[in-house]
């Protein structure tokens, strides 16, 4: 018994980047720790989320670096293809590693790992099943770290799943064999990406996204180039569309994609329906115990992340709050120090990175123009292309570039936002400059090393201050 009356300190239940983070937070901070988890450790981001998507997004990459190689002066005798099989292999390997490596961490920090199913007899016991047997399991606190699944949108016409070539992420990143001609529903992350993948893998590809412009949860300007992007490379990007209905085609589907007034049949042997998540909550009596739900998943009271039931806090995706590996693994840190120290840390949104893998790569932090206007901000923008930059040039990756947002009066920095090479590495300068409130004045006095793509980072904000060095 953790403290005579419990199995443990703390029971987390879902083992995601939320779950198992904050499992290891607790044990360190000197919990009993036991996680429940009904699948995979790693939850879906390890499993069928970030980390196998940018296993392919590497093969992609390095497929169309093979394929493009002569630009830099560099021949490649012979065919230059795809090796599926080996690719998907390559993604499952990295996969299993990553997996066996968390189950390493909760084996060094003395948390036990139970399979199953859990549901609440009460605010302090679970019952866990597995294969028609159960176990119950008593903690002081939990965690709610359930993450979210994917859902299919109702669209008239399309019905059935994998078998029927109906996808979904999920079987994206498991896909049996490269589509000759897909339809991809939403420009969102998701979308961006697969798109990218199967471009590169041979595929015909057709983005649908309702809104004006791609990544529309990102600053506009970023989407608009993407998009240009994504249509040189040579994805059919269909922006202020819908896919109005769907017929049965032999083996596939004719897809009917409506754009204001016009409309376009394409034939199409997948479609992949690339937006639509909801909170993994059914069957776990949350309601019965006071957890109480919205539409989007588990509410909790702030921005400590406790819910209504004072000993369960909530973190991650089943919030149905920001959706992102990251902001559940801080998330899971907070609360996890709430549990177990007894405090009433609140988490700070003000700086959440987001990131894009396609290539190029996108990448943003704080607010966005449009925002910051919106929130009546007297707004002063910089910018820097990379393409005028040498280490751009060096390595054959000039698209793209650098925006910065700022406040005129005292140049505090309200948002950054990038597209180009590497700038998911490359965002996090934003990020602290934004939690530590930098100014302009401040990043613009720090040198840059030279020949970096971060001195197009530099130049944006030497540009928000209306000196550009390299501005024609």
């Amino acid at each position: 018994m953790a403290d005579g009356n419990f199995d443990a300190d703390l029971v987390v239940i879902g083992a995601g980047p939320g779950g198992y983070v904050a499992a290891i937070r607790a044990a360190q901070l000197g919990a009993k720790v036991v996680v429940v988890e009904k699948e995979f450790l790693g939850g879906t981001c390890l499993n069928w989320g970030c980390i196998p998507s940018k296993a392919l997004i590497g093969s992609a990459e390095r497929l169309n670096h093979a394929k493009h190689a002569k630009a830099l002066g560099v021949n490649v005798a012979g065919d230059v293809s795809l090796d599926f099989d080996a690719t998907m292999k390559r993604k499952d390997k990295i996969v299993l590693a990553q997996r066996g490596g968390v189950g390493m961490l909760f084996k060094k920090n003395g948390i036990r790992h139970v399979e199953g199913f859990a549901s609440f007899v009460d605010a302090h016991t679970l019952e866990v099943e597995k294969d028609g047997k159960k176990e119950k399991l008593t903690a002081k606190n939990f965690i709610l770290a359930m993450g979210s699944s994917v859902i299919h949108l109702p669209i008239p016409g399309l019905e059935g799943g994998r078998d029927q070539n109906v996808w979904t992420s999920d079987d994206a990143v498991t896909m049996p064999f490269v589509p000759k001609r897909v339809a991809i529903l939403g420009g969102g992350a998701v979308g961006c990406e697969f798109s990218y993948v199967l471009n590169a893998f041979g595929s015909e590809v057709h983005l649908v996204e309702m809104m004006p412009s791609l990544i529309p949860m990102m600053d506009s300007d970023l989407g608009a180039e993407l998009g240009k992007l994504m249509n040189r490379q040579g994805v059919k990007v269909k922006t202020g569309a819908t896919i109005d209905k769907c017929e049965r085609s032999g083996e596939g589907w004719k897809v009917h994609i409506k754009k204001g007034t016009e409309a376009e049949v394409v034939e199409v042997d997948v479609v992949l329906l690339g937006v639509g998540r909801k909170a993994n909550t059914e069957g776990m009596n949350l309601e019965k115990i006071g957890v109480q739900l919205h539409r989007r998943g588990v509410q909790v009271v702030d921005d400590t992340l406790r819910t209504h039931v004072p000993n369960i806090w909530a973190i991650g995706d089943v919030t149905g709050r920001i959706q992102l590996a990251h902001v559940a693994s801080h998330e899971g840190i907070v609360a996890v120090t709430n549990a177990v120290t007894g405090s009433n840390k609140a988490v700070d949104y003000k700086v959440v990175p987001n990131c894009v893998y396609t290539i190029p790569e996108v990448s943003s932090v704080g607010l966005t123009e449009g925002e910051a206007k919106e929130k009546g901000y007297d707004v002063v923008i910089g910018k820097a292309n990379f393409r005028i930059f040498g280490k751009a040039m060096a390595i054959g990756e000039q698209d793209g570039f650098v925006k910065v947002v700022a406040e005129r009066k005292y140049g505090e920095v309200l948002g950054v936002h990038m597209i180009g090479p590497h700038v998911t590495d490359m965002i996090h300068e934003a990020a602290v400059a934004i939690k530590l409130e930098a100014t302009i004045d401040s990043i613009a006095e720090t040198i840059h090393a030279h020949p970096t793509l971060a001195e197009a980072v530099l130049e944006a904000f030497e540009d928000a201050q209306g000196h550009a060095i390299h501005k024609m």
